[in-house]
């Protein structure tokens, strides 16, 4: 790939094909648009695929992409205006474009927002807030954006007519396009039912940490009840620490695990896990722990081994029969988590500052009853170690138990509709859409699609590791070389057709 300038600081507005005001009248809200490649979902990855497909194909144009969201390229882990919330890991390591790793930090170095957050360095490495990530990718997409039609809308229904996609939008819009890419979000968080039926209504109970003003009820002093102990809960203490809020926070999860930081000295990754790949769970803990041991011996820490395992995750997982995936989820992805999804230095120092405090505990427990006392909050815990049961009386309850990766299908319209008509089904494990190593979509009679292709984290199921910026980057690219493959096969058919029709 050439160089590639990093995008300038100006401000750039994407979707210049429509414009995002929804009573626009050059475009009545029935007309039927023509398009070549449809790609619904607008966030990091459905950006990405256009992104790198369009400097692939110059001649296409016109791709079109449904994203309610005003901004293309953000989603929602970009979107945060928190300046709490920080990407999660070094600048040098969050690149729009794999082969080119200091895109985003050169950015950062010529565009000015590191001098509007100071904090942002630590130990010589760079964690911006995730906003400002979000406003690097739509300034990269500045240089295509004549070439993208955005429509500020979401896909309710998805059809096959005549060999092309049918989309439906919720403003009544209709999409035909020859190849359709779905990028969408993972389900939003499931609140535990007792929960929910508990504390529906209350003032300061926040099932979805996510949305905008969410903790804007909670005052300094509320004691805090975080259900959940992941990246999700850390974002949540820095975002209530910020506020200045000083009560007392309790963070529970079956096993009390939280996510770990970043090594103070960085080393290449180390390990082998592909020449001799695990068949069993157990082979690759045996792995896992003698490659950390190696390293420990060699004066390394045991990120680099977790590093070596990001990159070598895709043959990892396809190694292992699907029993033994089911195995590794069920017992081993907790721990996985903390180990690969780690925390930037800023936020790790609020946790370990607050916990040091005593205005922050992480437990593990679980959350046998609950139940509302006017505003008050009565909780009854059990405790994982010994099975003591305890009472918590709390101001606040925040859920941050992360995607519910099992209801992604019956959550949105558009792959409800497309497992209705038979197009797409979710993967074995439930981790999102069933499809090839390449990505195709597989079909409810379990055949491969090659028109109808997913990009970012719903895909692995059967890719694996892909829920780090680095993954889905690397994903997005071969997504976009199998959409430019299939847009020459649709041309060569095309022209096979013409010929035919005209002999």
């Amino acid at each position: 790939m050439t160089d590639v300038q990093p995008p300038t600081a100006a401000p750039c507005s994407i979707g210049s094909g429509i414009d995002h005001d929804p009573h626009d009248t050059r475009l009545a809200p029935t007309a039927t648009i023509d398009t070549r490649v449809a790609i619904i979902g607008g966030g990091f990855s459905g950006a990405a695929v256009a992104w790198h497909l369009l400097r692939q194909r110059p001649d296409l144009t016109g791709i079109v992409i449904i994203e309610p969201r005003e901004e293309i390229g953000r989603g929602l882990a970009y979107s945060a205006a928190d300046p709490a919330h920080r990407i999660n890991v070094p600048a040098t390591r969050m690149s729009l474009v794999p082969d080119q790793p200091w895109h985003f930090n050169d950015w950062l170095e010529t565009s000015g927002a590191l001098l509007a957050d100071p904090a942002a360095c630590s130990n010589g490495r760079n964690f911006p807030s995730r906003a400002v990530f979000g406003r690097y990718v739509t300034q990269a997409l500045a240089e295509v954006s004549p070439r993208l039609r955005h429509i500020r809308s979401r896909a309710t229904d998805i059809e096959r007519v005549d060999g092309r996609y049918v989309l439906t939008t919720a403003d009544g819009r209709r999409v035909r396009t020859d190849i359709l890419v779905l990028a969408v979000a993972h389900a939003a968080p499931s609140a535990p039912r007792a929960v929910e039926a508990a504390l529906g209504g209350h003032p300061r109970y926040v099932n979805n940490p996510c949305e905008p003003g969410s903790f804007d009820a909670i005052r300094p002093t509320d004691r805090v009840l975080i259900v959940g102990t992941g990246l999700t809960m850390a974002d949540i203490v820095a975002s209530l620490d910020a506020r200045g809020h000083h009560g007392a926070i309790l963070a529970i999860s079956r096993r009390g695990l939280r996510s770990r930081g970043h090594p103070a000295a960085l080393h290449d990754p180390a390990g082998d896990f592909l020449t001799a790949p695990s068949r069993t769970v157990r082979d690759l803990v045996r792995q896992v722990r003698a490659a950390v041991a190696e390293a420990v011996a060699a004066g390394k820490s045991w990120h680099c081994v977790f590093d070596q395992l990001r990159l070598q995750g895709s043959g990892i997982w396809r190694a292992l029969p699907l029993a033994e995936r089911s195995r590794l989820l069920r017992h081993l992805r907790p721990f996985w988590d903390v180990h690969r999804f780690r925390i930037a230095p800023q936020v790790e120092e609020v946790l370990d500052r607050r916990i040091a405090a005593g205005t922050l505990a992480i437990a593990p427990a679980s959350l046998k009853a609950i139940r509302r006392e006017g505003e008050a909050i009565q909780v009854e815990l059990r405790q994982r170690r010994n099975g003591a049961r305890t009472q918590e009386s709390v101001d606040a309850v925040i859920v941050a138990t992360g995607p519910a990766h099992g209801s992604v299908f019956a959550s949105n319209p558009a792959l409800a509709a497309l497992e209705a008509h038979g197009m797409a089904r979710p993967d074995p494990l439930r981790l999102g859409i069933d499809v090839t190593i390449d990505g195709e979509a597989i079909d409810a009679q379990g055949a491969a699609q090659p028109t109808l292709l997913v990009a970012g984290p719903l895909a692995r199921g059967t890719i694996g590791e892909l829920m780090g910026l680095p993954d889905v980057t690397n994903h997005a690219v071969r997504i976009a070389g199998a959409v430019a493959a299939q847009l020459d096969k649709v041309e060569d058919s095309n022209d096979v057709a013409r010929r035919y029709a005209s002999a």
